[in-house]
Order: structure tokens, then sequence, then C-alpha cells
């Protein structure tokens, strides 16, 4: 590469390295983690709605959640929509963004309209997610305080996932990559408002990427220096802290797949290492016993999820004090916790009332590489108790394992209505994706 090489044309030079047997199979892994989210976020009221507006899209090869066969574009919209709306779905720490939901959608699409091996659809998401990582990894921090990463990042993501899958050359990637991010967006006014944008956010980053992958393919040009130029995205969306060197950074390490945490819990991932600090103090403290609280944490985490007392269920899913609240009553955190019927009990609301949040800035200095939490808390009988979860629960420095993954697919697939036969062959299809399995047997099992 020359200093006259476009940052871009850099990225799509490091996704031409080998693909291994060992990294298909840990993107199986998170295909079927990603399903599991999808099933029963097509159940939800956004789902319900995209589902319907989806039917009225004209027919096509590809499969779409509760809906049937569409086109590429239009499935890739539908199933995007879904599998955010628990929020449990794979997540990247450091490119604050989600990948999943955004990549995995449009690699399906792809691959099923133009009839691919299983191994060139994962390969496929395997270069999506590292593209969505990168770019993620270099807008900085300033741009999330106003943009949604994995809707303004995951349209590049998803342009090189299906463009792997077309077999774009290098040239046409760049152009694919170019308009991804020059119609690319997603303002995080969404989470001051009860509204279901979050879902279109990502429904559209899908759609786009798989949009301008067809384009390029059929000789449409995109700007090649989309993120560096003088109008382009760093200039354009982010501020001083951007770090384009970001992109291309440790060329040799592992694909970012590896990089990517699984989520455990059904909340914002802001919420998961309060979630833990909090599963840990009720360990020694009960609920009656409980007298106040202190969450210490990064200011993205209380900037997105101080609040006292959600009126909603996504407010509940980014509440941290909800999320102690829930914890010290009734333990490790369950879909239903999340509900009106549970949030609105007077018990919860009142230990919810107990606990506030502050920042703290060692925590935050250490964000987004560590997503930390600390709880300070006093019990009615003079006890001062502090615990620590200084990585969220399924990051790459604190993992759960494989089986723990498979078992929360098996528990949201069968909260979004399939049967105990249907999941088993579900979970043994995707898993062997990675092993010489089709993708046509792991579809064919979708609603």
């Amino acid at each position: 590469m020359t200093a006259e090489t476009s940052l871009t044309a850099q990225l799509v030079a490091l996704l031409r390295r080998p693909i291994t047997d060992r990294d298909r199979t840990r993107a199986a892994l998170h295909v079927l983690d990603w399903i599991g989210c999808a099933v029963i976020g097509a159940t939800t009221p956004p789902g319900l709605v995209i589902k319907d507006y989806g039917r009225y899209e004209p027919g096509g090869p590809c499969k779409a959640i509760g809906v049937g066969d569409l086109r590429a574009e239009a499935a890739a919209f539908v199933n995007g929509a879904f599998g955010n709306v628990l929020e449990m779905d794979d997540i990247h720490r450091t490119s604050i963004l989600h990948p999943g939901p955004v990549v995995v959608p449009a690699a399906l699409a792809v691959a099923q309209a133009a009839g691919v091996e299983a191994a060139v659809f994962l390969d496929g998401l395997i270069r999506g997610y590292e593209v969505a990582v990168r770019v993620g990894t270099s807008v900085g921090r300033s741009h999330y305080k106003h943009f949604h990463n994995t809707s303004t990042c995951g349209p590049f993501g998803a342009a090189a996932a299906a463009g792997s899958i077309l077999g774009l050359d290098d040239a046409s990637l760049v152009h694919a990559l170019g308009n991804a991010g020059t119609t690319t967006g997603g303002l995080w006014q969404v989470r001051h408002e009860n509204a279901m944008s979050k879902q279109l956010h990502n429904a559209n980053a899908a759609r786009h990427g798989v949009l301008c992958a067809y384009l390029a393919k059929r000789g449409f040009t995109g700007p090649a220096r989309i993120l560096e130029g003088p109008n382009g995205l760093y200039q354009a969306m982010c501020g001083s802290d951007a770090n384009p060197g970001a992109v291309t950074a440790r060329p040799e390490a592992p694909w970012m797949v590896f990089d990517t945490s699984f989520k455990p819990w059904p909340a914002c991932r802001h919420a998961h290492s309060t979630i833990d600090a909090a599963l840990a103090l009720r360990e020694q403290v009960t609920a009656d016993r409980f007298e106040r609280a202190v969450v210490h944490t990064y200011s993205d985490a209380v900037a997105f999820c101080d609040r006292a007392q959600p009126d909603t269920v996504v407010q509940a899913k980014f509440s941290l004090q909800h999320a102690v609240a829930l914890v010290l009553a009734d333990g490790k955190p369950r879909l239903d916790h999340f509900e009106p019927k549970y949030f609105r009990q007077s018990h919860v609301a009142r230990l919810r009332e107990r606990v506030r949040c502050a920042v703290d800035s060692a925590i935050d200095r250490g964000f987004p590489e560590h997503y930390g939490a600390r709880i300070e808390a006093w019990t009615t009988d003079g006890r001062h108790l502090e615990i620590a979860a200084p990585d969220a629960l399924g990051d790459p420095g604190n993992p759960v394992p494989d089986e723990r993954i498979v078992a929360k697919a098996r528990e949201l697939m069968g909260a979004g209505g399939l049967t105990a036969g249907r999941i088993d062959a579900v979970v043994e299809k995707t898993l062997a994706l990675g092993r010489g399995g089709t993708l046509e047997q792991v579809t064919a099992l979708l609603p």
C-alpha cells in the first residue's frame, strides 16, 4: 500500500487473509446467537409491525422470520429489525456496536439469493464483522454521543459481508463500502423517546449494505475516501478523538469475530457490569436489609441508563437502578423482569429509589476497553459493602462458555414459540454450518 491508497482500500486488503475452520465455527455460534434473538424479537410489538410491512414486499428466495420468502434486500431489512429488540444481541465493546443484528441478516439474505455454500456465507459474515468493528472502533466516543454506531458503522459491515458473498473484487468492494458510508446515519434521539426507531436503524443498515453490494456488482461506483476525505465520515460525523489508524491496526490479529462479546442478560450492555456486581452483592445482603447504593460506572452508562423510574420496557432495559433492584429482589435477570407488570410493582420501585448513579473517573478512563462498574452499598444493620465488576460477563476478558450461549439461544427460541424438537434441530444444523452443513437446512427450520 502507498500513501495514496485510500483507507477503505487498505481495509479491503485486510479481508483477503485466510479464514480457517476454527474461524467458521466461531461465526456459526454468532449465527445461532442471532437466531435466538431474532426469533423472539419477531414476536414483540416492533417485530409485529415489521412483519406486517414485510408481507407487502414481493416474493423472492430469501427467508424472513415470520413472513416467508422475500427478495434479498427486503429479507435483510425484516430480519435486521428483529435481532436487537430484546437487547440480547452480540456486541463489540470498543466499537460500541452490535454487529450480529446487521451483518448476519445481510449475509443470510445474499447467501440464499446467490445459492452459495455455508462456508461462503460464514466467510462473508466474518469479513462483515471485521469491517463493522474496525470502522466502529475508529469513530471515537464523540461520535457515539450523538450517533448509534450500529446504524452508522453497521452498513459498512453489511456491505462487506454481502460483497464477499457476491465475489466482488477489491475495487468493487471499495465502491460498495463508499456508498454504504455516504448515506449512513442513525441519531440517538431515539433513546429519549418511546419509539421503535432503534430497530429501524438496524434494519436499514442491513438492507443498505446489501443494496450497495448489489449496485457495486453492477458497476455502480462510490467514494473511495468516504472515511478520511475532507467531507467524509470523520470530518462530518466525528470529533477530534476519531482514530483512523484503528481501521488497519493489528493486521495480523485474529478476526474481530473473536473479539465480539455475547450478552447473557436481556438489558442494555451498559447495564451488564452493574448486573454482575449486583448479583455478587445479593450474596451478601438480602433485599429487606438493603438500605441504599451508589452505582459507580463510566459516563456513557450514566448518560444512557440513569433512570430511576422507567415507564416502558425499553427504559427498564436502560436503567441501572432497575438492574440493581430486580437482582436484589429476584436474582438473575429474566425476560419478564423488564415488562411493565414487573417493573411497576411497588417493592421493585422502592428498591430503585434507593439507588443512584455516579461517574467514576477511573472506570470512565478504561471505557470502552472495559465496561466496568462498582456498587457501593449500605445495609440496615450498619454494613458498608463495595463490589466491583471490571469487565462485563461475556466480554473477551470475562467470557461465557459456549454451552451457555447455546442455552441462551434455546431459551429465546422457546420464548419465541418454537417447539423443543425444532429448537434442537436449529441448534444442531446451525452449529454444523462450520462443519459442512448447509444453509438450507437452517433456513428451512426458521419460523
